[in-house]
């Protein structure tokens, strides 16, 4: 393959995924990741697509887009550094005997990870996974939200988990969401919408988890306005304009460290 038809190949695959690591593309391009990385550096310089640490992701995706989500358990396998990074990062805010609401999510199953071994802490959670995690801590007191199953993601939704979260008052609502732009952030399931809307209106402050490929994007559920998040954490710093619309919304920015 010519390296002019590697390169649309290349911004092909990334319109429609949103980023890859090199070693996905060498093995969709079937060239080795020296080459790949020579036509990362290439076409970040002429300003088609951003590169960063181990891949790439498109500049940006027009706001008008309506993008879908991958199934769960691609999402888990996507950015696992960057979650990771996050959550390592987002579980020193919390002090002890803290209550934190904790949704479904990749980045979040990585957060409670990271919190199994804090001190106490009360949570609340429609993840059987997360309540498990923290469970085996043995030091937090863990509540699980029932309701109907949803297999993709294995968390609890509809109308009985939201008669639940309403029995609770926490401190704290700690989110992963699937998309944010300079007005607010989102998502792609209107019942994880309900989920974390929920949430927002029985804590006192919101921490939203979104490693960088969330920004610049548009679904179709509004789960809050930028205004009511309190702090952000991600793995990489967004772009010029989003950093502007974060800070007009007097939000805490914090970028992670890999």
């Amino acid at each position: 393959m010519q390296p002019s038809s590697r390169f649309e190949e290349i911004i092909a695959l990334l319109a429609h995924s949103g980023e890859m690591t090199v070693e996905a593309l060498a093995d969709r391009l079937n060239v080795s990741r020296e080459t790949v990385r020579r036509d990362l550096a290439r076409l970040d310089t002429d300003g088609r697509l951003r590169r960063f640490h181990g891949g790439a992701k498109t500049i940006a995706v027009p706001a008008a887009v309506m993008e879908n989500e991958w199934p769960f358990a691609q999402r888990m396998a996507q950015n696992a550094m960057a979650k990771k990074a996050i959550a390592a990062a987002a579980a020193p805010l919390f002090e002890p005997d803290d209550s934190l609401f904790i949704d479904t999510g990749s980045t979040t199953i990585a957060f409670a990870e990271a919190l199994a071994s804090s001190q106490a802490l009360v949570t609340i959670t429609n993840s059987p996974r997360i309540a498990a995690t923290l469970a085996a801590g043995h030091s937090h007191k863990v509540f699980l939200i029932g309701g109907a199953y949803g297999v993709d993601a294995g968390e609890s939704l509809g109308p009985l988990a939201l008669e639940q979260i309403g029995k609770f008052r926490a401190r704290h609502a700690v989110l992963t969401i699937g998309a944010i732009d300079q007005a607010s952030v989102m998502d792609f399931d209107v019942q994880e919408a309900e989920v974390a809307k929920a949430m927002i209106e029985r804590a006192d402050r919101v921490t939203v988890l979104a490693d960088h490929s969330k920004f610049d994007r548009r679904a179709v559920f509004e789960v809050a306005p930028l205004a009511r998040i309190d702090t952000l954490v991600t793995d990489l710093a967004p772009t010029e304009s989003m950093a502007r619309a974060i800070a007009a919304a007097g939000i805490e920015l914090i970028v992670a460290s890999a």
